[in-house]
């Protein structure tokens, strides 16, 4: 069995909910990442915007991404998997949920992430 912890990039850089979109936008654009999490001031996971979201919550809306945050921008579901989980069930959550990438918690921390191109690397056909 091949947990989740096996196939994550670990080290996942945590957005802060006070940021504004721009700041998130930067920092996406120099980790080469099209997805933040978000973590709260207790430095857990709150939420998980993407490059997407940006676009169409914010700029679609003609809102400015100087002046909102990633904290009002992020309020849909926090989903994730646990570190132990195995493929099989990172592949369903993802599935289920039709999302390309998920967080990875253990002991209530963000510890990694992983993607569609992690589960195809690490996958048998």
């Amino acid at each position: 069995m091949t947990a989740a912890r096996d196939i994550m990039h670990s080290g996942a850089t945590c957005g802060q909910e006070t940021e504004t979109l721009m700041d998130a936008a930067r920092r996406m654009s120099e980790l080469d990442v099209g997805a933040l999490p978000i973590c709260g001031p207790d430095d857990r996971l709150h939420e998980i915007i993407t490059d997407r979201d940006i676009v169409l919550k914010c700029l679609a809306k003609g809102k400015d991404p100087h002046h909102m945050t990633a904290g009002q921008l992020a309020q849909g579901k926090r989903i994730t998997v646990k570190a132990e989980a195995d493929t099989s069930q990172v592949l369903q959550t993802m599935q289920d949920h039709r999302i390309r990438r998920v967080p990875v918690i253990a002991d209530h921390r963000l510890v990694g992430m992983i993607s569609e191109a992690d589960l195809a690397r690490h996958l048998s056909e």
